[in-house]
């Protein structure tokens, strides 16, 4: 078996991996990087012979993992598209929604090749996704040779990582994974059987969790900073990403009013996306593992954030909570709005970040900054000081890095690629994979390198 990184760019985005046997070609993941633009932004997909691939698996839906999934298909019409039916729902309003985007980025920015497919592009592939559900072998090719298993990733709603039997061996891809227990989503559930190859994200490479951290204890501070901005008449401002990271908030939220951690009638809004992705979520809360079964956010939480209660833009007030897209601020995004017209320079309200931004974009630059200090959120408008409270809590979606290097101990593969990672976080791995299993294969792999397993 052949294994071969179609990614065009080392780091985190445009995911895209090929295992190759005699018989059978698996893709893996088709994603857009989230800092390059038009077809730099696509993974090497030249690397493949047009109509040759067998079918291609999508481990979740954010971006940097399905957001070429139409471009991989112009010239792979044949692939099947193998996902959970949960990932293929969010996957569709994800797709969609990017189309706008690049359309937008198009004539702002002259970007010729945007967009990069179409509405009626993503609804006719659409009807052809073949959902598999977890723990429920599949095959990969007509003839059998390639098989599937699915195992819940616990990074977000439908993630999965993937075992894939073939030519004897046996591979186990990670996607994106998180083994902690989340507020409304359940740790990963992978096997430990030792495998021929690992391949495995590397994303909190370069970070180490705070000693001592408890995640309840995270959630209580978080909701204790929230009560002094609401108790000194202040409006609380949290970035979020629209798909995962709204949700947990929210459920978060919901525990904070049910114990009276914050008062119980404080205004809550999300808008846009956001509230889509949240009534897919709901869809799915009798039939996918999580916590708080059966509840459904937009019904059982006074949530100011669908068109039955809400008409017209976001309206800015008061004590209240403003959980908006997006999660790093960017720019002409309702977050990047509220917090130049009004959250930043007051003193009264607060500025809380529960998820990462790059140090590119507005919200990793409010984040290096200091109480005072003047910050560029959007080059058509002056800067504005940071005057607000301004904290940082972790409630990343990704595991720890002693949590993915214990993982990688308990399956010993004999060869590991380490992927989804930047510089420092692929050395971490590399020293501590090397450290506890000396007999283990380590690659990093390049672009087009092909590699035996």
């Amino acid at each position: 078996m052949i294994f071969k990184s179609l990614c065009r760019h080392a780091g985190i985005g445009a995911n895209s991996y090929l295992l190759e046997t005699r018989t059978a070609k698996v893709v893996l993941d088709a994603g857009m990087h989230p800092k390059h633009e038009g077809t730099e932004a696509v993974p090497h997909y030249e690397f493949l012979d047009e109509g040759s691939v067998d079918s291609i698996v999508i481990t979740h839906s954010h971006l940097d993992h399905v957001g070429t999934l139409p471009v991989f298909l112009h010239d792979q019409p044949q692939a099947k598209v193998f996902l959970t039916p949960e990932t293929g729902e969010l996957a569709s309003a994800m797709l969609h929604n990017s189309v706008n985007v690049m359309q937008s980025k198009r004539i702002e920015h002259g970007i010729a090749e945007y967009p990069l497919f179409e509405h009626r592009e993503l609804d006719r592939i659409v009807e052809v996704f073949e959902t598999r559900g977890i723990e429920r072998p599949f095959d990969l090719d007509r003839a059998g040779t390639m098989r599937a298993t699915f195992h819940d990733a616990g990074h977000m709603l439908g993630s999965v990582g993937v075992t894939i039997h073939a030519a004897g061996k046996r591979v186990m891809y990670t996607g994106d994974v998180n083994f902690e227990h989340s507020t409304i989503q359940k740790g990963a559930l992978f096997p430990d059987d030792t495998v021929d190859a690992l391949i495995v994200e590397t994303t909190r490479g370069e970070q180490a969790r705070t000693p001592g951290y408890d995640r309840t204890t995270e959630e209580n501070a978080f909701a204790e900073a929230i009560e002094r901005v609401i108790a000194r008449k202040g409006s609380v401002l949290i970035p979020v990403f629209a798909m995962g990271k709204t949700q947990e908030v929210l459920a978060m939220l919901h525990r904070f009013k049910t114990e009276g951690l914050i008062p119980k009638h404080t205004p809550v809004y999300i808008g846009g996306l956001s509230t889509k992705m949240t009534h897919v979520y709901d869809r799915f809360c009798e039939v996918s593992r999580r916590h708080l079964p059966g509840f459904r956010f937009l019904k059982d939480m006074d949530i100011v954030g669908s068109e039955k209660k809400r008409k017209g833009p976001i309206p800015f007030g008061s004590g209240c909570i403003y959980a908006l897209s997006s999660g790093m601020m960017s720019e002409n995004t309702v977050s990047n709005i509220f917090a130049r017209q009004g959250i930043l320079e007051n003193q009264r309200h607060g500025l809380f970040f529960v998820g990462y931004a790059d140090p590119e974009t507005p919200g990793g630059r409010i984040r290096l900054a200091k109480p005072g200090d003047k910050v560029l959120l959007d080059p058509a408008h002056p800067p504005v000081p940071l005057n607000c409270e301004m904290r940082i809590f972790d409630f990343s979606g990704h595991s720890t890095r002693d949590a993915i290097a214990d993982y990688i101990v308990r399956v010993r593969p004999k060869k590991a690629f380490l992927v989804h990672g930047d510089d420092g976080a692929v050395e971490w791995f590399r020293a501590e994979i090397h450290r506890r299993l000396p007999d283990t294969q380590i690659i990093v792999p390049l672009p087009g390198e092909e590699h035996n397993i």
